[in-house]
């Protein structure tokens, strides 16, 4: 593909004279002599499978070309899966095996397209240091929707905006805080141009409990084993009417276990789950083989797609206008999750739960699935629980966590549900990360290991909320 200046058909030499004394011009020179030898890490790693069928390790040794594989297997903790084969890996495997395959490579340019979707939030940020080292020599662009993430690992930043499927716009560079204060403003300075209708904002302090509630489940201690050895122990709590309750923790530590446990679709190995409610369940990986329509699709699961409300909370905020004539097998992953989003809210029933929303959804969607799935569960009286990496999603989202400890791929424990201050301390204090509020537009930023202000707030036990004084 090569830039067509807004015409049909294009020559490199009008190409070349357009961007003459520009930076860009020495660098489409050479792309366009086929001198620029370029790595990539595709967006949705779940496709890798259907191209590849071999082991990681046979994947892996056809990359190596920098001599730097054996460090990045040992950083991604990939070093366990490079006997399996690819076919038998998770997301967050197959996305670390990925990037390990693109930074492994020796290229000019590396392109790295989403490198959170699957990963927690701990190997989200050991991703970001390994692109920060490739950066310091190689020229690298990423696309990411995680803030935090994208925060950490950038120096500059361009700030895409328009109307899906009609045009898009890029910014000129800005700095990386700079362009994420403007996009979470949704005011563009240099440009003069408003993005959104209203900013994007963070509570400083934790939510305060203030409505009364009521129950609308209790479970006992209940485990999972699996063959393999991995056991999931959840010791009991209470699941409230109205409520959202956001699930953190590593991969690999049963958090969609426990989901699939509460949705009916496995059952536990010891102990007893009395569900008299009805579950509506988006799972984590999604799978559209059937051929039919969005529109049919929506409307087999309620009467009401037609509806002002629907249309007002539900479609037109998740962008489905346009999707409601395409067939699901044809939608990429993006569209497949808003569709999978709306189609668990679109079932009756007491009890919600969604795994993973956020993948492949970019910041804007993100935002607005946020408010679609806490809007739902306020004016319907309904509880949902959501399992999700995207600390500004749990954040924005919930009224209480459940938190999961362990050692992950061998046990795991089901704490809480916590306010989220206790919350938010316990998961963070469990791997050793915390935040910063920007002074600005006070989103969360992700401390430099071991700064002043790292040792501070750990040893105040504070790891994510400003304290009330």
């Amino acid at each position: 593909m090569k830039p067509n200046l807004g015409r049909g058909k294009i020559s490199w030499e009008e190409i070349l004279e357009y961007y003459a004394g520009s930076a860009l011009h020495d660098y489409l020179e050479g792309v366009s002599q086929g001198k620029v030898k370029t790595s990539q890490k595709p967006q949705y790693v779940d496709m890798i499978p259907r191209k590849f069928k071999g082991k990681v390790s046979q994947l892996l040794s056809k990359t190596d070309e920098r001599g730097v594989l054996k460090e990045l297997i040992s950083k991604l903790d990939i070093s366990d899966i490079v006997d399996r084969k690819i076919d038998e890996l998770s997301g967050g495997e197959l996305q670390r095996v990925a990037l390990a395959a693109c930074v492994a490579r020796e290229a000019d340019f590396y392109f790295i397209d989403e490198i959170s979707p699957y990963l927690d939030i701990y190997q989200r940020i050991k991703a970001a240091q390994i692109i920060r080292e490739l950066a310091a020599n190689k020229a690298v662009m990423v696309v990411e929707h995680d803030l935090a993430i994208l925060d950490l690992l950038a120096d500059v930043v361009h700030v895409a905006y328009g109307t899906p499927g009609a045009f898009g716009v890029i910014t000129h560079p800005k700095g990386v805080r700079i362009g994420i204060n403007e996009y979470l403003k949704g005011f563009l300075r240099e440009e003069n141009v408003r993005i959104r209708t209203e900013a994007i904002k963070f509570d400083v302090h934790a939510p305060q409990a203030t409505k009364e509630v009521t129950s609308l489940m209790k479970f006992e201690q209940f485990t999972n084993k699996y063959e393999g050895g991995f056991e999931l122990t959840a010791r009991g709590g209470e699941i409230r009417k109205g409520e959202v309750t956001g699930i953190v923790g590593p991969n690999g530590i049963g958090k969609s276990t426990f989901v699939k446990i509460l949705a009916g679709e496995i059952q536990p190995t010891s102990g007893k789950l009395d569900m008299n409610i009805t579950v509506s369940y988006k799972p984590q990986y999604i799978k559209a083989e059937d051929p039919i329509q969005v529109s049919d699709y929506l409307h087999s699961l309620s009467k009401q797609v037609d509806s002002s409300y629907y249309q007002t909370e539900i479609a037109r905020p998740l962008q489905l206008e346009r999707l409601m004539k395409q067939k699901l097998d044809d939608l990429s992953g993006g569209e497949l999750q808003r569709v999978a989003i709306a189609a668990c809210l679109s079932r009756k029933a007491d009890l919600y739960l969604l795994d993973e929303p956020s993948a492949h959804l970019d910041v804007e969607q993100r935002v607005q699935a946020t408010k679609v799935i806490r809007r739902f569960a306020e004016n319907n009286k309904v509880t949902a629980m959501v399992v999700d990496h995207d600390i500004y999603m749990i954040d924005m989202l919930s009224d209480r966590l459940l938190v999961f400890e362990g050692e992950p791929m061998k046990r795991g424990e089901v704490h809480g549900p916590f306010d989220m201050r206790e919350g938010m301390n316990r998961f963070l204090k469990g791997i050793g990360i915390t935040f910063r509020r920007d002074e600005e537009t006070k989103r969360p930023r992700v401390n430099k290991l071991d700064s002043q202000l790292d040792r501070t707030q750990k040893a105040e036990g504070e790891y994510y909320y400003s304290v009330e004084k």
